[in-house]
Protein backbone atom coordinates (compact mmCIF):
# COMPACT_ATOMS: atom_id res chain seq x y z
CA UNK A 1 0.00 0.00 0.00
CA UNK A 2 1.32 3.39 -0.96
CA UNK A 3 1.47 5.79 1.96
CA UNK A 4 2.40 8.96 0.15
CA UNK A 5 0.95 12.44 0.53
CA UNK A 6 -1.23 12.28 -2.57
CA UNK A 7 -2.77 8.96 -1.56
CA UNK A 8 -3.60 10.24 1.92
CA UNK A 9 -5.15 13.39 0.43
CA UNK A 10 -7.30 11.27 -1.87
CA UNK A 11 -8.29 9.00 1.01
CA UNK A 12 -9.33 12.00 3.13
CA UNK A 13 -11.67 13.21 0.38
CA UNK A 14 -12.98 9.71 -0.29
CA UNK A 15 -13.66 8.97 3.40
CA UNK A 16 -15.59 12.24 3.67
CA UNK A 17 -17.71 11.41 0.61
CA UNK A 18 -18.37 7.94 1.99
CA UNK A 19 -19.36 9.39 5.35
CA UNK A 20 -21.85 11.76 3.69
CA UNK A 21 -23.39 8.91 1.71
CA UNK A 22 -23.70 6.76 4.79
CA UNK A 23 -25.42 9.56 6.70
CA UNK A 24 -27.82 10.17 3.80
CA UNK A 25 -28.80 6.50 3.98
CA UNK A 26 -29.27 6.42 7.74
CA UNK A 27 -26.04 4.57 8.51
CA UNK A 28 -25.00 7.01 11.18
CA UNK A 29 -22.36 5.03 13.04
CA UNK A 30 -20.33 4.38 9.89
CA UNK A 31 -20.74 8.03 8.90
CA UNK A 32 -19.40 9.19 12.26
CA UNK A 33 -16.41 6.87 12.12
CA UNK A 34 -15.44 7.73 8.54
CA UNK A 35 -15.74 11.47 9.14
CA UNK A 36 -13.07 11.26 11.83
CA UNK A 37 -10.99 8.95 9.70
CA UNK A 38 -11.01 11.60 6.93
CA UNK A 39 -9.27 13.99 9.32
CA UNK A 40 -6.74 11.31 10.26
CA UNK A 41 -5.89 10.82 6.58
CA UNK A 42 -5.58 14.59 6.01
CA UNK A 43 -3.18 14.90 8.95
CA UNK A 44 -1.12 11.98 7.69
CA UNK A 45 -0.92 13.64 4.27
CA UNK A 46 0.62 16.70 5.90
CA UNK A 47 3.03 14.54 7.91
CA UNK A 48 4.03 12.62 4.76
CA UNK A 49 4.94 15.88 3.04
CA UNK A 50 7.54 16.51 5.74
CA UNK A 51 9.71 13.56 4.79
CA UNK A 52 12.64 14.32 2.53
CA UNK A 53 13.96 12.22 -0.30
CA UNK A 54 17.32 10.55 0.18
CA UNK A 55 17.14 10.73 3.95
CA UNK A 56 16.54 7.95 6.45
CA UNK A 57 13.93 9.29 8.89
CA UNK A 58 14.14 8.92 12.64
CA UNK A 59 12.64 5.53 13.54
CA UNK A 60 10.83 6.76 16.66
CA UNK A 61 9.16 9.54 14.65
CA UNK A 62 8.04 7.07 12.01
CA UNK A 63 6.68 4.69 14.65
CA UNK A 64 4.78 7.52 16.36
CA UNK A 65 2.88 8.24 13.14
CA UNK A 66 1.17 4.86 13.34
CA UNK A 67 -1.51 6.21 15.65
CA UNK A 68 -5.13 7.19 15.24
CA UNK A 69 -5.00 9.90 17.91
CA UNK A 70 -5.88 13.15 16.15
CA UNK A 71 -4.27 15.36 18.79
CA UNK A 72 -1.00 13.45 18.51
CA UNK A 73 -1.14 13.60 14.70
CA UNK A 74 -1.78 17.34 14.84
CA UNK A 75 1.41 17.71 16.90
CA UNK A 76 3.38 15.46 14.54
CA UNK A 77 2.15 17.54 11.59
CA UNK A 78 3.54 20.64 13.33
CA UNK A 79 0.14 22.35 13.25
CA UNK A 80 -0.80 22.62 16.91
CA UNK A 81 0.32 26.24 17.37
CA UNK A 82 -1.11 27.35 14.04
CA UNK A 83 -4.47 25.75 14.82
CA UNK A 84 -4.50 27.36 18.26
CA UNK A 85 -3.78 30.78 16.70
CA UNK A 86 -6.49 30.32 14.08
CA UNK A 87 -8.98 29.07 16.68
CA UNK A 88 -8.39 32.29 18.65
CA UNK A 89 -9.61 34.17 15.58
CA UNK A 90 -12.42 31.80 14.61
CA UNK A 91 -14.98 30.44 17.04
CA UNK A 92 -16.28 28.24 14.24
CA UNK A 93 -12.89 26.56 13.77
CA UNK A 94 -12.60 26.17 17.55
CA UNK A 95 -16.01 24.45 17.67
CA UNK A 96 -15.07 22.20 14.76
CA UNK A 97 -11.83 21.08 16.41
CA UNK A 98 -13.63 20.57 19.73
CA UNK A 99 -16.03 18.21 17.97
CA UNK A 100 -13.50 16.37 15.83
CA UNK A 101 -10.82 16.00 18.50
CA UNK A 102 -13.19 13.78 20.52
CA UNK A 103 -13.11 11.18 17.74
CA UNK A 104 -11.03 8.05 18.16
CA UNK A 105 -10.64 4.78 16.30
CA UNK A 106 -12.78 3.23 19.04
CA UNK A 107 -15.76 5.07 17.51
CA UNK A 108 -16.19 2.06 15.26
CA UNK A 109 -17.33 0.07 18.28
CA UNK A 110 -20.08 2.48 19.28
CA UNK A 111 -23.56 3.33 18.08
CA UNK A 112 -23.82 6.96 16.96
CA UNK A 113 -26.98 9.00 16.56
CA UNK A 114 -27.83 10.88 13.41
CA UNK A 115 -27.28 14.10 15.35
CA UNK A 116 -23.76 13.10 16.39
CA UNK A 117 -22.92 11.97 12.86
CA UNK A 118 -24.30 15.16 11.31
CA UNK A 119 -22.38 17.27 13.82
CA UNK A 120 -19.01 15.66 13.11
CA UNK A 121 -19.64 15.72 9.37
CA UNK A 122 -20.35 19.45 9.53
CA UNK A 123 -17.22 19.96 11.64
CA UNK A 124 -15.09 17.97 9.18
CA UNK A 125 -16.54 18.91 5.81
CA UNK A 126 -18.94 21.78 6.30
CA UNK A 127 -18.76 24.63 3.83
CA UNK A 128 -18.41 27.29 6.50
CA UNK A 129 -16.52 25.44 9.18
CA UNK A 130 -14.84 22.39 7.74
CA UNK A 131 -11.67 21.31 9.48
CA UNK A 132 -10.70 19.30 6.40
CA UNK A 133 -10.61 22.48 4.34
CA UNK A 134 -8.43 24.17 6.95
CA UNK A 135 -6.02 21.21 6.87
CA UNK A 136 -5.89 21.21 3.07
CA UNK A 137 -4.87 24.87 3.13
CA UNK A 138 -1.84 24.15 5.33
Amino acid sequence: MSQDRTTFQQLAELRLKEAKLLLEHGLTSGAYYLAGYAVECALKAIIASGFRANEIPDKSRVNSIYTHNLKDLLNLAGLKSLLEDDMNESATLRESWATVSKWSEHARYEIWTSEAAATILEAVGGVDRGLLQWLQNQ
